[in-house]
């Protein structure tokens, strides 16, 4: 995960909650990545959870500084929603294989079935995939009018569909191998040239990855909760199972309610909450 200040409320609940619904919770060792180390962040992790695994990982901004393109939300744009492209590089060789998660999110299943997500030869990493999602909406007219970039998606081993990269199981020996992350990087310096996406990080993975992930099953990402990227409005589940709930989008439970306007879903996230603001009385 990374973490950072804006986000810690977040990362503090999704933490909690993996912990209290794993079978194993000693088992668990949090990689977290910050653009600086910040004492304050390393005392508040200590203090609310005094034996946990984990390190903490500096994220250099300049790795990215001249490869973002401004998105349609400013806050897709913070070099620290691009450290997801650098974990092999980042995190230490003897680390193989990994759970990206976002700091929005909350369990409420064993992440050990997720982190058992079998990856095929094939593949590099695993999410779930939704193929009812408009793929084409995720890329410019430019990008689709020019042959040679459309067809980037036709030797791929299954149709490509969007999948959200705020729940990942990745292969990091493959990433590596395959050089993956000079690969996403060619694709971001396109962008810079041509404006081929939209949406920040999210779309090179889908140049790279889509059509050549592993499934997994939806139940482990019901994304949206945080509405669209403009207005933020309430969104319902998806149909089906629930294991990881995901407040993707404009809109932060954690925002919601202390401006109390919660949507419905909220109400499911403020258990987890560790840090909520004390009330004060003038």
């Amino acid at each position: 995960m990374t973490l950072d200040a804006t986000y810690l409320r977040g990362s503090m609940a999704a933490i909690f909650s993996i912990l209290q619904h794993s079978s194993c919770p000693q088992n668990i060792i949090f990689h977290f990545i910050t653009s600086s180390f910040s004492s304050n962040l390393h005392s508040t992790i200590t203090t609310t959870f005094p034996y946990l695994k984990f390190h903490i990982y500096p994220f250099n901004d300049s790795f990215v500084a001249g490869l973002i393109s401004t998105s349609i939300r400013s806050a897709l744009d913070c070099p620290l929603n691009y450290a997801r492209t650098y974990l092999a590089d980042i995190l230490p060789p003897h680390v193989t294989k990994i759970i990206y998660l976002d700091s929005d999110i909350i369990l409420v299943d064993d992440i050990a079935t997720l982190a058992a997500t079998p990856i095929p030869k094939n593949a590099v990493l695993a999410a779930p995939e939704y193929c009812n999602a408009n793929f084409t909406f995720y890329f410019t007219p430019t990008f689709w009018s020019n042959p040679s970039l459309s067809l980037t998606f036709s030797n791929r081993s299954s149709k490509p569909c969007y999948f959200n990269t705020g729940v990942m199981v990745i292969d990091l020996i493959r990433w590596r191998t395959g050089d993956y992350t000079t690969k996403i990087e060619e694709w971001m310096e396109l962008q810079k040239r041509m404006r081929i996406y939209e949406l920040g990080s999210l779309p090179p993975f889908l140049l790279v990855f889509a059509g050549n992930i592993a499934p997994v099953d939806h139940r482990w990402n019901q994304h949206g909760l945080g509405g669209d990227n403009f207005r933020g409005l309430c969104r319902d589940l998806h149909p089906g199972a629930v294991s990881l709930m995901h407040w993707s989008g404009k809109g932060k439970p954690w925002v919601r309610l202390d401006a109390g306007r919660p949507c419905p879903l909220d109400v499911l996230w403020a258990p987890y909450d560790l840090l909520k603001p004390s009330c004060s009385f003038d």
